[in-house]
């Protein structure tokens, strides 16, 4: 009883530390920018770290050219997935990226600009494994990104395909090392972030495409005034092709015609 008393301390007062110092960074940003974003660095090719440690990525590329039309200085600041929305909505970053998708659910507490991506979730496996679809992870280990669509979509589907065990990561990166030391047998996830990282690794197969018609775009607080500034922004990128042009820097190739990076859309409003 002792024992348990004294770990969940000390779990309470780490976890009380992250915070402190998550909120300290964040504030730091705060004074020396007009607009903080955040953003989960790791996250390729939407937003990572270069060789020379400089933040980059499509995204990244997105921000700062909404930012330089609007005449705001801009400082991308580093947040685990999950801790993104809590930091929007209370106000400590002004608005978050890493391919974050629309959602129903979230625009009940939450504002988005227009989407400029469409996407769908994704199966990846080690490429000797024989595995090739999620029927085949009866009875085995799948990773997915804490708080992601991978995750609801995952938690949603545990009984249909019978996975033994759902493990939650932060981030891209610890989920592909688990998966290459075999402490997975699978990890969903976004498709485009897995495309563009298991292009050069051949031991990784993006085995299936999982169809979720999602959309990503940026999240800010619930009907927040910069909301639609940014919206304007995001379709005069459209309009002029700068979109489309960042499209064929990351992806190598244009956007296809009708899908939201190409096409001028409305800001997403919940149905309620």
């Amino acid at each position: 009883m002792r024992r348990t008393f004294l770990k969940a301390t000390v779990k309470t007062a780490v976890a009380a530390v992250m915070a402190t110092a998550v909120c300290a960074i964040v504030g730091n940003a705060a004074q020396a920018a007009d607009l903080t974003v955040g953003a989960n660095i790791g996250n390729v090719p939407w937003e990572f770290q270069d060789a020379t440690g400089k933040n980059v990525g499509f995204e990244i590329d997105l921000v700062e050219e909404i930012g330089k039309r609007l005449g705001k200085s801009v400082e991308i600041v580093n947040i685990p997935f999950n801790g993104l929305f809590s930091a929007v909505q209370s106000g400590r970053i002004d608005m978050a990226v890493s391919s974050i998708t629309i959602t129903e659910k979230r625009l009940e507490s939450v504002s988005f600009a227009q989407p400029y991506y469409d996407s769908d979730q994704s199966l990846t496996v080690l490429a000797k494994s024989g595995l090739s679809k999620v029927e085949d992870l009866k009875g085995k280990t799948v990773g997915v990104d804490t708080g992601s669509t991978g995750d609801m979509w995952a938690t949603q589907n545990v009984a249909k395909y019978g996975f033994s065990d759902i493990r939650k990561f932060e981030g891209l990166q610890p989920a592909m090392l688990d998966l290459a030391a075999g402490r997975l047998d699978g990890y969903i996830s976004d498709i485009p972030a897995l495309l563009y990282y298991s292009k050069d690794k051949p031991q990784f197969k993006v085995a299936q495409r999982i169809p979720t018609g999602e959309r990503y775009s940026i999240m800010l607080a619930k009907n927040s005034p910069l909301a639609p500034q940014v919206n304007d922004q995001i379709t005069a990128i459209k309009k002029d092709g700068t979109l489309a042009a960042l499209h064929e820097k990351w992806f190598g190739a244009k956007p296809e015609a009708g899908t939201s990076t190409a096409e001028v859309l409305d800001m997403p409003k919940p149905k309620s």
